[in-house]
């Protein structure tokens, strides 16, 4: 969910007036409001001469948090959905598509764990110029630690067209890094600016070079999640829960494949872990493990979320050590 200032455009009551108000109380954002006493929240207003315009501030914002809550559906209409939208992407790995039974699929959040090193933007990157160049489609990919680079995907493109040559070459590439859009974010306000803006841009289907995103990626979510869990107030975990719900929401209503990573930390018993915690284990549809054999340009990939894809069959499957990250 956005910071108050970013809906001003959309919704004009939450003007700068309703801004000010609200940052009076320490409410800067959605997540804020939530955590908020509405009751006290209301009483406030009335000490001020524009009283019922605050009020009609608060009730537009409970407005667009009902409108994020899914519609319920029956289990003939998400049958129905799933055969008439959701469709499969291929991440230009074979290990991973043979084990996602084709590749990611559309209308889900797919999580990448791993250790430094493992291949997660590996398979982002390869993710990313598969999905432009196969699909025609755009893809939309947050970067938060400087990690995208526009030369490992022209090595994934030339790869895939190794027949293609010169000129021709050079105009496939520029296709492909034309569609891929790329955001610099190190923040997880600066991430819920990102995806609010996007959400307005699909709806208005306003995308770069009219191109329909079927992909969005972040790399990585627990950089920017993970800072903000230490503190003792809850707004932390309702920032991190948000952060999930926003992006499983745009992934369905919008039909989007939504791929992000995760790293690992020790556990108390010494045995590695996922990180973000408990809460967030619920978030992804499906969960994939990377690592890498040890001195070794192998990796391996094994399915640990949901239960009915795991399975103890590792594949395993080679990277060029020189682009391996």
């Amino acid at each position: 969910m956005a910071p108050l200032e970013s809906l001003e455009k959309e919704y004009p009551l939450i003007d700068s007036n309703f801004q000010s108000f609200c940052a009076s109380h320490g409410i800067f954002s959605v997540e804020d409001f939530l955590l908020h006493d509405l009751d006290a929240l209301l009483s406030f207003t009335d000490n001020h001469s524009t009283s019922q315009t605050l009020k009609q501030g608060i009730d537009q914002l409970i407005s667009i948090i009902d409108a994020l809550h899914p519609p319920l559906l029956n289990g003939l209409q998400l049958l129905e959905d799933a055969q008439r939208n959701k469709h499969v992407l291929s991440t230009g790995c074979e290990g991973i598509d043979a084990l996602l039974r084709g590749g990611l699929r559309e209308g889900q959040l797919t999580e990448l764990v791993g250790s430094s090193s493992s291949g997660k933007t590996q398979a982002c990157l390869l993710s990313a110029s598969t999905v432009v160049a196969k699909h025609k489609s755009s893809v939309i990919y947050l970067d938060t630690g400087n990690s995208f680079s526009p030369q490992r995907i022209a090595h994934f493109v030339g790869q895939s067209s190794g027949h293609i040559f010169g000129n021709q070459a050079d105009h496939m590439l520029k296709k492909v890094l034309d569609r891929i859009i790329c955001y610099s974010v190190f923040d997880v306000y600066q991430m819920f600016d990102v995806l609010h803006q996007l959400k307005i841009n699909l709806r208005s289907e306003i995308v770069k070079s009219n191109q329909h995103v079927r992909l969005l990626i972040v790399d990585s979510i627990s950089s920017l999640i993970t800072p903000i869990l230490g503190g003792s107030g809850p707004q932390g975990h309702a920032l991190m829960i948000s952060a999930g719900f926003l992006l499983k929401k745009l992934a369905h209503e919008h039909n989007i494949a939504v791929l992000v990573t995760n790293h690992v930390v020790g556990g108390d018993d010494g045995i590695s872990k996922t990180a973000m915690g408990e809460s967030w284990k619920s978030v992804p549809h499906v969960r994939i493990l990377l690592s890498r054999d040890c001195g070794s340009n192998v990796c391996n990939i094994s399915i640990l979320k949901p239960p009915s894809m795991v399975c103890h069959l590792i594949r395993k499957f080679l990277y060029d050590v020189v682009y391996v990250s």
